[in-house]
């Protein structure tokens, strides 16, 4: 009994870092991107709320509906997998197919309203079990909340699973480089020392024929 509820207070520990809320200013030309370490097969939200600053209040007020953002996510091959306009405030969702470090970039889709004033995007980063809402899951599939609990224990485990190969291949990755880096330095090692001797021998050659042209030997 000791070992399951430990094992939970680590699962907790370990899954509750999934889940970012921030947010940030940007201006009309500005670019903000963000990098998320993700697991492979893993589902990602991100709730965002646009809200346009107001100089004569000096505040931010809710945008107007015109105000969106340009989204643009790249996988760690740094290839596209999603690229689109949204509205002021949405729902950005997308299912990770390689692991590694996912580049989130987003920057608003117009600058004619702007007049030099400054957006303030609220940001808040979901990821794995943390997208489910299980409330609604509880009520589709008319689940106890014994059920429910147990459905949210094994979502954890899941999620944690995929952390452990996600950290494993990290390793492989890592020691690869070394070993990659390792080979450079031994090969780069010899070419300096076969250069070094190439060198000598010349310069013993040079050294010996200048003497006996001087008929010195």
């Amino acid at each position: 009994m000791m070992n399951c509820r430990l094992f939970v207070v680590l699962a907790t520990l370990l899954v509750v870092p999934l889940a970012n809320g921030l947010y940030f200013h940007i201006g009309e030309t500005e670019r903000k991107c963000f990098i998320e370490e993700i697991p492979d097969e893993t589902t990602v939200v991100a709730n965002y709320k646009v809200e346009l600053f107001d100089p004569r209040s000096g505040g931010f007020m809710p945008s107007s509906p015109g105000i969106g953002m340009h989204v643009e996510i790249k996988d760690p091959d740094d290839k596209t997998i999603l690229s689109r306009v949204y509205s002021s405030e949405g729902r950005i969702s997308f299912t990770s197919h390689i692991p590694g470090e996912h580049v989130l970039c987003m920057y608003s889709n117009s600058t004619a309203w702007f007049s030099g004033s400054q957006l303030r995007v609220h940001l808040d980063i979901q990821v794995g079990e943390h997208t489910i809402d299980y409330a609604n899951v509880a009520q589709k599939e008319k689940l106890t909340e014994l059920q429910l609990r147990i459905r949210q224990l094994l979502d954890q485990v899941d999620q944690i699973t995929k952390e452990q190969n996600y950290q494993r291949y990290r390793e492989e990755r890592f020691r690869q480089t070394s070993d990659s880096t390792n080979q450079r330095v031994l090969w780069w090692s010899l070419a300096q020392t076969l250069v070094l001797l190439i060198m000598g021998f010349w310069q013993m050659r040079h050294l010996k024929s200048f003497f006996e042209a001087k008929k010195l030997v």
